[in-house]
């Protein structure tokens, strides 16, 4: 049986929702670290996967565990071993 996507767009997918939610929290961090801040690190955890890939492709890298379905259509990283 062939795989619905290949591997090139799988993999290109998860880099682009890893740069999404790195974009996320740089924006999140730009805003409290001011100088008048504590400078936290950002809480943000999970983002809305980036259009330009169905929704199958994600529903894919779920069932693979490269990402985790946060619900609300926002996926996560897994926590690291």
């Amino acid at each position: 049986m062939r795989p619905l996507h290949d591997r090139g767009v799988l993999k290109r997918a998860v880099k682009a929702f890893r740069k999404r939610l790195k974009l996320a929290r740089l924006d999140q961090e730009s805003r409290i670290g001011g100088p008048m801040s504590s400078g936290q690190k950002s809480g943000i955890v999970a983002v809305e996967a980036p259009d330009q890939y169905p929704p199958d492709v994600w529903a894919e890298i779920v069932r693979q565990g490269r990402l985790l379905d946060a619900g609300h259509r926002q996926l996560e990283l897994p926590p690291e071993a």
